[in-house]
């Protein structure tokens, strides 16, 4: 045999006496074809050197095996772990991620959603951008239902958009963690919220006036201060907060980023933690075990979230006609450290 040349399955067949089709189905694990004969072909195609096509593969199946993944940012640890958690369930079973980031922009996100079905993409998984809530737009998830194309929703949904998708409790997180702070004595409970509309801002919102209405503790409009989640968003509304007459003894920030925005202010006022300001954030990124003081924080399973999504994809694509959508929410988990423990 020409040894310059690479060897195809074609070559292979002649080797066995056997269809092309069947060397394919053997070096792909078909149980069609009997172990024996699978194991012989398998191993004489490691010994030859033979190099599988995934091009000419996947257009044998039909299939692009690609897969969207469109998220407003990936600089943080959370969004990064779910990637991951996809990664690790669809990458073996031949999928690619085309990974996009919408900067929180609803044009972006139309625009990344219609490219991915122009190019046959298989499924989308999605994390729906601050602007497309502001603006109440949805009719590009529309368009993504009409192709029947799979659309999850991980982290970010849409509320009332029939799909399915997989989310953290984000309410009963905030809730615990504002318990937590009452429960070691802290009177005055600021809020730096996220952006007004997004389903994590409003649920870790409304966890804390929950917790603190069923404490009977007064919701003061003016311990609410937004930000966007990034750590520089924080400063000014702490600082605000610290300049108040009567400041607040504790601060819950609706991630751990503004929560380390938060300290740094705090800090520079050379005021102590815990023991003048609790602090406390939510994502249990991985820093916020190792700022001074620790931070306690609510953990939110990234990772998991990733590969129930992949799990939510699989089960759709490989269903039935009668499709049902399903919802998963997982729990999140207060993890409690030194910034909120005083003595």
């Amino acid at each position: 045999m020409n040894s310059s040349r690479p060897i195809t399955i074609k070559d292979i067949a002649r080797r066995f006496r056997c269809s092309p089709s069947t060397v394919s189905r053997a070096l792909n694990d078909h149980p069609a074809i009997n172990e024996d004969t699978r194991k012989n072909i398998q191993e004489y195609a490691r010994e030859v050197g033979y190099q599988r096509n995934e091009v000419s593969l996947s257009l044998l199946n039909k299939k692009t095996a690609s897969l969207g993944v469109v998220v407003p940012t990936i600089s943080n640890y959370y969004e990064t772990a779910v990637i991951e958690g996809l990664h690790t369930i669809l990458q073996p079973l031949g999928y690619t991620l085309n990974i996009c980031v919408t900067n929180e922009n609803y044009m972006l996100e139309k625009e990344y959603l219609s490219k991915l079905l122009s190019n046959r993409t298989e499924g989308i998984f999605l994390s729906v951008s601050q602007e497309t809530y502001d603006s109440g737009y949805y009719e590009h998830l529309e368009s993504v239902i009409q192709r029947k194309t799979p659309l999850i929703f991980i982290d970010r949904e849409y509320e009332d958009f029939e799909t399915s998708r997989a989310t953290v409790d984000d309410y009963h997180g905030a809730f615990a963690a504002v318990e937590h702070l009452i429960n070691i004595g802290y009177k005055r409970i600021a809020h730096l919220k996220g952006p007004n509309g997004l389903t994590v801002s409003e649920q870790r919102l409304k966890g804390y006036v929950d917790c603190l209405k069923k404490y009977d503790m007064p919701v003061q409009e003016e311990l609410i201060i937004n930000t966007n989640f990034k750590v520089e968003s924080a400063i000014v509304p702490t600082k605000r907060l610290l300049e108040m007459a009567a400041p607040p003894d504790a601060i819950f920030g609706v991630n751990d980023q503004v929560a380390i925005g938060a300290m740094r202010v705090v800090k520079d006022k050379e005021l102590k933690i815990p023991q003048e300001v609790g602090l406390i954030g939510f994502d249990n990124s991985p820093i916020s075990a190792y700022t001074f003081p620790s931070l306690t924080t609510v953990s939110r399973p990234g990772r998991k979230i990733g590969m129930e999504a992949s799990r939510l994809f699989l089960n759709q694509v490989n269903g039935a006609g009668d499709f049902i959508h399903e919802s998963i929410v997982l729990p999140s988990e207060l993890v409690i450290r030194e910034s909120t423990l005083r003595i």
